[in-house]
């Protein structure tokens, strides 16, 4: 499917998939993004959470068994439900009850979002699509019986089997698992370390709040230049001119929005925003938050925080040695921490029937939560394709977006549009007009209070679409 060109009064986020070239993905919902406060209608169309559904009457049998129940899994669910028909049976498996969205995480740190607002169960999927729901975790999958072992002691079979696990945090600049829960939170995964975190930011006087950025690549949101973006705002808003925010990231550049964050850390935010690239060796003493590390010319620095916020590298869940993942074979990037996937039908392509997901998958897109959305669509349609024996859709087109809060009433926004490069077998950044000489990201033109807004009407309609 050729890539239309974007208008340029509107660049259109086709949200939830309907950038996707396939017929299944009617009615589906798409948001404007822009940098105006007008009240052009473009800005303000959303699809309700509360739309019924009938699942298609395709004929088609079979169990699938659908593992974690966020942005990737859940989604992929719902629409093998409604894609596949009532003749699919779809579990789905998650040791949590509940799901803590990471998008808009870190305004619980400056107070303008409680956690409880990012809150999300799965009656809906329950209810409306019949899909079910084990509360449990996955033990083992045995590849050649085609079957999935779970914590409460069950077997699951599958007929085809979708792993959508997310991501688990490595021990890291001298911290363990119970440092970043009780001292030293990174409140990646957004639930009680980002309640911990917001009340050692509200605990702070006049003094320095430090966070660091592993290499990428890395899960996004929680964003970590936003965090840093909002975490000053709120410094300087109730406790001074004298606190600071210092960044150390791993990566010798800004990463994502290089425009937005340079203007934000160096006019928005001057004086309050130190970043530095490039740092090595970083070191954190979770009790007298003391920090050193190696600059980008390698000189040591030492630094006495208030508040420590690091980000450590993180891995597929399951994926580190004698993990579940591992043993299964899946986790198969050059480094053992990602999934490899071929990104027609994000089947695994160390073990036939497994299709990987979400930020576990090694795919060339962005590990977020729109993303997951995507994949997650373009997986449920390839595996109906294949399970009526046709083959995946040929040109996958997937959109990534996000918006960015720069204080506790502006935003920015970044969106992309990515597509199949048959020649390399992977997607690939798309300019207009299906264009991949010199693509990029596309950032918004302003930071505004309109973003602001409109950030929040995109947020219900991706968690609607996931959820509800």
């Amino acid at each position: 499917m050729p890539i239309k060109a974007i208008p340029s009064r509107r660049r259109l986020l086709l949200l939830a998939g309907a950038a996707l070239g396939t017929s299944m993905l009617g009615g589906i919902g798409r948001l404007a993004l822009a940098d105006s406060d007008d009240d052009d209608s473009d800005n303000h169309y959303e699809e309700s959470a509360n739309t019924s559904f009938t699942p298609a009457n395709t004929g088609l049998n079979a169990r699938i068994v659908v593992v974690g129940g966020g942005m990737a899994g859940a989604t992929a669910a719902k629409y093998l439900r409604l894609w596949g028909g009532t003749g699919l049976q779809v579990t789905l498996v998650e040791p949590a009850a509940r799901y803590t969205s990471n998008i808009m995480s870190n305004l619980v740190l400056n107070g303008s979002r409680n956690i409880a607002t990012l809150d999300y169960g799965y009656d809906s999927l329950a209810a409306k699509y019949g899909v079910g729901v084990k509360t449990a975790r996955v033990v083992a999958i045995d590849a050649a019986a085609r079957t999935v072992a779970l914590s409460d002691g069950s077997s699951l079979p599958y007929d085809r089997l979708v792993v959508a696990p997310g991501v688990e945090f490595s021990d890291a600049y001298g911290l363990t698992q119970a440092d970043y829960a009780t001292r030293t939170p990174h409140a990646w995964q957004a639930g009680p370390q980002t309640s911990l975190l917001a009340s050692q930011l509200a605990a702070m006087q006049n003094g320095s709040f430090v966070m660091t950025i592993p290499k990428a690549p890395y899960r996004c949101p929680p964003g970590p230049y936003e965090r840093a973006c909002l975490v000053a705002d709120y410094l300087k808003t109730y406790r001074g001119a004298g606190s600071r925010v210092i960044v150390l990231d791993e990566n010798a550049t800004i990463q994502a929005e290089r425009e937005t964050f340079s203007h934000a850390f160096g006019v928005t935010h001057a004086g309050v925003i130190r970043y530095e690239a490039g740092v090595t060796g970083i070191q954190i003493d979770p009790v007298s938050r003391r920090v050193s590390y190696l600059d980008a010319v390698g000189n040591p620095q030492v630094i006495a925080a208030q508040a420590v916020n690091p980000i450590p590298p993180h891995r597929a869940t399951g994926s580190s040695p004698g993990g579940w993942l591992a043993a299964a074979g899946l986790n198969n990037s050059a480094d053992g921490r990602w999934c490899v996937v071929d990104v027609l039908s994000y089947e695994s392509t160390a073990q036939a029937g497994i299709h990987v997901i979400g930020d576990a998958a090694s795919c060339g897109l962005p590990k977020a939560g729109h993303v997951a959305n995507q994949e997650a669509k373009i997986c449920a349609d390839a595996i109906v394709r294949l399970l009526a024996g046709q083959q995946p859709d040929p040109a996958p087109v997937a959109n990534s977006a996000c918006y960015s809060p720069i204080t506790a009433g502006t935003a920015s926004w970044l969106t992309a549009v990515y597509q199949y490069d048959g020649a390399n077998r992977k997607m690939v950044l798309a300019a207009n007009g299906g264009n991949t000489v010199g693509a990029t990201a596309i950032e918004s033109a302003s930071v505004s209070s309109g973003n602001f807004r409109q950030m929040t009407t995109w947020f219900n309609t991706l968690m609607g679409d996931s959820f509800g």
